[in-house]
């Protein structure tokens, strides 16, 4: 049974992120940790596992890079799918209508937190 509480964590801060950028965490032991990023638009941030639902493995290109080339969306590395970055939806390629898995995420005291 839960007690109600959650675990927060905090990301970074929220001016570490640019508008559009994107930047990946990873949250407990190696073996088990929760992989995670979070995408910036303007004021708002979403967050996401770091899943694609078509293969399993990463989205990102190279460390902290999520997004297509004039980012505006997510994009899988490894068969360029692409995902709206306001709800995780795929709108292109393989996993087309599937979703990633998206994470409570919001700004409090200029820093981005998980909670959980």
């Amino acid at each position: 049974m839960s007690d109600g509480s959650s675990e927060r964590h905090v990301l970074c801060r929220f001016d570490e992120l640019a508008d559009g950028g994107s930047k990946g965490f990873a949250l407990g032991a190696e073996a088990t940790a929760l992989t995670l990023f979070v995408v910036r638009r303007g004021e708002k941030v979403f967050a996401y596992e770091n899943s694609c639902p078509h293969t399993g493995g990463p989205l990102d290109w190279v460390p902290d890079q999520f997004m297509d080339e004039d980012k505006t969306h997510i994009m899988c590395a490894t068969h360029g799918a692409l995902f709206r970055t306001e709800t995780g939806q795929c709108l292109d390629g393989p996993c087309i209508g599937g979703w990633l898995r998206a994470l409570p995420v919001k700004i409090e005291n200029d820093e981005i937190i998980l909670t959980r």
